[in-house]
Order: structure tokens, then C-alpha cells, then sequence
């Protein structure tokens, strides 16, 4: 059973980098059309529009001298300057595409419907590697439940090794390049460790307050948002010391110190769902998400500093920089950065964006790719 509601396509589309499952996901397969119906649109090839630069745009790499970005109905762009995009025509889906990960000339990208792309020549060709539509057989190693529901993120270490992660606690590896992905239960069990503040009881609020929320109806306690046994997975990142650190729904975190072998599950010192994380040397870590909020560790997750945003805007992408800078981006085109680890989170807005969903720098001016509800661009903070 679905925990969430189908949204507009804007929402739907962003959030599913964090808390939303795809609305395929609610179909009842008893109810689906006989198999001699006409195929379902999205298993057709993504339609090349004329502007699709201006469209939803989810994620972008750099790959080799070139840009790729992927977003809704399949789009996949490929730019050599930032500016001047083309689309690529040779993509075999029309579900939206919500990341990208690439190793040389090789690229990855996934989305809804469960789908895996890969191109070995830097985004201009694709093919499909995996495909799991609700109510269609697919990897007997995954239920039910997490048939057909969206990957929301994807990262390769090597031209081999790659981790995809979506709804309901969804975790793919390969290690051949993605010929072959192994679904795997993420342990759910608690590792013991607490968090080092008290848990926001009103984390999945927006506009209300403390005294809004409460009534002679419910206690403190049963107000509180219980933790899931399977959190949607929103982000995975590596750090230095080659450990991973996954984070998603309700402040639910995971890690693993032996290259994603086993999992010990964590948990933030705010029970929002956090949308991203970013990895850098040793072990230190910045995870980010709902109403601004921002933590970083140095221990892999083990305690966490909370870190000042000035905001209550939700987070949904970002970028490590050297010297432990940031770049951090979500609603109303916000942007946020530091040039160092030692420094503080400084605002921006570029309004014209709308929600940001990453970013990704591409010069030593500071100047960024910007992937939004409106498109991708290039934006130089002042």
C-alpha cells in the first residue's frame, strides 16, 4: 500500500528524489488493460522536442569534455559548453530519468518504472538494462512492493561497480557495468547509535506550528512520526575512506564500511527526510533535506553537527567542493555555498529556476549548472 498521494507532475517528479513514490506504484494490476492493448506509451522511444532544455531537469554530470542531464519523459541533453544543448535521440524510454552516474564514457542514468539506462558513448546512444513496470514480472529477488517503484538515485566507484537506490528501501548492485543487477535487502535493524539532538516531532510540516499541531486529541507522543521499517532512499554518496552513506525518508540513514557488502542502519538528529548527501576525504559527510536543514559528520554518520542554512526551504541537490565547500540548491531557486569546510553556508537565489533539483560547478569562478523544474542553465552567484 502506498504511503503517499499522486501530486502535480512538477512535485511528483522532484519529490521523487525523496519521499514520493511513482503513481504507477498504486495500480492494481487486476485492473490493467489485456496484454493485446496497444504498449504503454512510456516503453516507447523518448520523443526528441524542441524544447526540451526547458523542461523538468532532474540531474547533469560532466562526462569526459561533455555535459549530460536527464529529466522527465526520457529527455536526456548533451551539451559541450553549458549552453548550447541538444537532445539525444537515441534514448529506448519515456520514463521521467531522476539521476545520472558515469565513469569514462560510460553513463548511467535511472528513473521511474524502475528503469536503468546505460550509454558507452558519453550519453548518444542507450540501452535499457533494466525495466520493472508495475504489474509486470521482474527480479524475483525484489517483492512486491518495491515492483515498479522509482530509483532515485545512482553511483558507480569503477567501470564495474554501481549502487541504485529507490522507494521502499530498494538497493541494486552490479558488478559487471550493470549487465546484471542484484536486488538486496538493506538491513533494517538499528545499530544502536543515537542521535545527539531531540527528534522533530513536526518534521513532515511545513507551515505549522508547534501549537497548531497539538490539540486535547492527540498526545506528544502519537504526534510524533514513527520511523518506517523500509524509508524511501533517496541519496547515496562514498567518501574517501570508501565507505558509503545512503539517506532518505524520516531521517532514516544507512552505511557500509565494507563496499556495500552489509548495512548498518543510523539515524539523523531530525526525523525529516533527508533528500541528498555528499561525500569527501576520510570519512566526513553533508546530508541535507527537508525545511533547510543541513548536518555534516566526520565519523560516517556516527554523530552529526548540525550546520546553520538561514533557511526553512527544502534542499533537494548539492555538490562537494574542495577544501570541504558545498554547493547546496532546492525551492525557489535557492543556493547555497561555502568555499571551505571552515566557512559558513551563504544564500543566493536564482528565481527564474523554480526548484532546483542539483547542481553541478563547472569552472573555477564558481560558476554552476543548474538543473530545475524549468530546464537546465548556468547561473554565476554573486
Amino acid at each position: 500500500m502506498q504511503r503517499f498521494k499522486p501530486r502535480l507532475a512538477v512535485t511528483l517528479s522532484l519529490l521523487a528524489l525523496s519521499c514520493v513514490a511513482c503513481a504507477q506504484g498504486s495500480e492494481n494490476p487486476a485492473t490493467q488493460a489485456p496484454a493485446s492493448t496497444p504498449a504503454d506509451p512510456l516503453d516507447r522511444p523518448a520523443e526528441v522536442m524542441p524544447l526540451a532544455d526547458r523542461s523538468l531537469i532532474l540531474d547533469v554530470t560532466k562526462v569526459g569534455e561533455r555535459y549530460v542531464a536527464v529529466g522527465e519523459r526520457g529527455h536526456v541533453l548533451l551539451s559541450d559548453d553549458g549552453v548550447e544543448w541538444a537532445q539525444s535521440a537515441h534514448v529506448p524510454l519515456r520514463s521521467t530519468l531522476t539521476a545520472v552516474s558515469a565513469i569514462g564514457a560510460d553513463v548511467w542514468a535511472v528513473g521511474h518504472d524502475g528503469v536503468i539506462l546505460h550509454s558507452g558513448n558519453a550519453g548518444e546512444n542507450w540501452e535499457i538494462q533494466r525495466h520493472d513496470p508495475h504489474g509486470i514480472p521482474g527480479d524475483t529477488q525484489i517483492d512486491e512492493l518495491r515492483q515498479g517503484v522509482p530509483l532515485l538515485d545512482v553511483l558507480f566507484t569503477d567501470i564495474n561497480h554501481g549502487i541504485a537506490i529507490g522507494a521502499y528501501s530498494l538497493l541494486l548492485r552490479t558488478a559487471d557495468g550493470g549487465k546484471t543487477w542484484t536486488g538486496a535487502r538493506i538491513n533494517a535493524k538499528d545499530d544502536g547509535e543515537t542521535a545527539n539532538a531531540e527528534p522533530d516531532a513536526n518534521a513532515g510540516s511545513d507551515a505549522h506550528s508547534d501549537n497548531e499541531l497539538q490539540s486535547s486529541v492527540f498526545s506528544d507522543d502519537e504526534l510524533k512520526i514513527g520511523r518506517e521499517s523500509d524509508p524511501h532512499l533517496n541519496a547515496i554518496a562514498r567518501t574517501g575512506s570508501g565507505g558509503y552513506v545512503i539517506v532518505g525518508e524520516r531521517g532514516a540513514l544507512f552505511r557500509s564500511r565494507d563496499g556495500g557488502e552489509s548495512w548498518e542502519r543510523g539515524q539523523l538528529p531530525y526525523d525529516g527526510s533527508m533528500f541528498g548527501v555528499l561525500g569527501y576525504d576520510g570519512q566526513h559527510v553533508i546530508a541535507f533535506g527537508l525545511r533547510g536543514h543541513v548536518f555534516e559528520s566526520t565519523d560516517l554518520g556516527v554523530n552529526w553537527t548540525e550546520v546553520a542554512t538561514g533557511t526553512e526551504l527544502s534542499l533537494m541537490g548539492g555538490a562537494a567542493t574542495a577544501d570541504g565547500g558545498a554547493v547546496i540548491v532546492g525551492a525557489n531557486g535557492i543556493v547555497l555555498q561555502r568555499a571551505r569546510g571552515s566557512d559558513a553556508l551563504t544564500a543566493s537565489t536564482l528565481t527564474a529556476a523554480g526548484i532546483i533539483a542539483n547542481v553541478l560547478p563547472i569552472g573555477a569562478d564558481g560558476e554552476l549548472l543548474i538543473a530545475s523544474e524549468n530546464g537546465i542553465s548556468r547561473y554565476q552567484p554573486k
